[in-house]
């Protein structure tokens, strides 16, 4: 199962992964806020169902280890990542595992508006870090998209006294708030390191061969929160806050299902992404989707929209304006130096 390499079929193979990344992206904080709404409280369980969901990657892998065996025979491989990727596979899946506990902390406090607009600076921490780990260039117009994000970030922070749920402390709301930046900072770190990942590999990269890697970081993220859960005591629990949730019993462990079903589609598809295309336009598809998340979450759970909120929604989609707009006239250039280049 490898990316197609002809034009056309690569641009759908794109296309399906930021599907999947959109659904991911804007489903996945809708549940899990709507678990923590109607009487969840564990936070090491929500993390873990943000991986929890790693073994639908084994049905794609079966399908493309058949396909393998019919065309090259016995001989075809099981596994085909070497010991270098799955060391760096296992590394990556314990630092996802931590963000997940971040970002799930960070979720159980901050309404979803406020946490998706600190989720829209990632594309920020994603530009820095692709451009020291994968030297991704950066112009006048890539800086301002930066600077703007990040004063969208701060005028969120100086409006907690009316955006902070009702009975939640300062001190609960900036936990949530910090360890929100914190999950995101961390993800900005992670997605040009998977890209870093893939140009150290030895060995071709094929589709297959991601699917095996998110596999591997899926498992060792999912073990990492398992850790966290049976310190926690989080199994124990589950049977009496299932009797407890305020939608019934069977509707707690819809929601757990469905909560890991849709990060993995988030998963599956930002590592598609940047397989297709790159780590920063991974980063590009999920701030896209800001507004998108903004009106759901008023809509679905009647959250209060304030001036705040609406300034850095403002700033927020002038960075990615700058951004999409210096990233359109660095390819407008590139494609007339090559034009320039084949006439000579």
């Amino acid at each position: 199962m490898e990316a197609p390499q002809d034009k056309t079929p690569k641009r759908l193979f794109l296309a399906l992964n930021c599907a999947m990344l959109s659904v991911g992206t804007c489903g996945g904080p809708l549940l899990l806020r709507l678990y923590f709404i109607r009487g969840g409280t564990r936070v090491w369980l929500s993390s873990w169902l943000e991986m929890g969901g790693w073994p639908i990657i084994v049905f794609p892998l079966a399908v493309a280890y058949f396909r393998r065996r019919s065309t090259k025979g016995p001989s075809a491989r099981l596994v085909l990542m070497d010991p270098f990727l799955f060391a760096a596979s296992a590394v990556i899946g314990v630092l996802m595992g931590l963000d997940n506990y971040l970002y799930a902390y960070g979720v159980a406090q901050l309404p979803v508006s406020t946490s998706s607009l600190l989720v829209g600076t990632q594309l920020a921490f994603t530009a820095g870090f692709a451009f020291l780990l994968v030297k991704q260039r950066f112009t006048w117009y890539s800086i301002n998209s930066i600077f703007l994000l990040t004063i969208g970030a701060g005028v969120l922070a100086m409006q907690t006294s009316s955006d902070r749920p009702a009975g939640e402390s300062d001190g609960a709301y900036y936990a949530g708030f910090f360890m929100t930046l914190g999950a995101v900072a961390l993800y900005g770190f992670i997605l040009p390191l998977v890209e870093l990942t893939y140009k150290k590999a030895k060995q071709a990269v094929t589709y297959s061969l991601v699917l095996e890697i998110q596999l591997v970081m899926c498992f060792f993220a999912t073990a990492f929160c398992t850790v966290g859960m049976l310190i926690n005591k989080d199994f124990q629990a589950i049977p009496t806050e299932a009797r407890n949730y305020e939608l019934g019993e069977a509707t707690y462990y819809v929601v757990l299902v469905w909560n890991a079903i849709i990060y993995q589609f988030l998963f599956l598809g930002a590592i598609g992404v940047v397989f297709c295309a790159s780590s920063l336009f991974s980063g590009i598809i999920i701030a896209v989707l800001l507004p998108v998340i903004e009106i759901l979450a008023v809509i679905i759970f009647q959250e209060k929209f304030q001036a705040g909120k609406g300034v850095s929604l403002a700033l927020s989609l002038g960075g990615f304006a700058s951004y999409f707009y210096g990233e359109f006239k660095l390819a407008k250039k590139e494609k007339e130096r090559a034009a320039a280049a084949a006439e000579d």
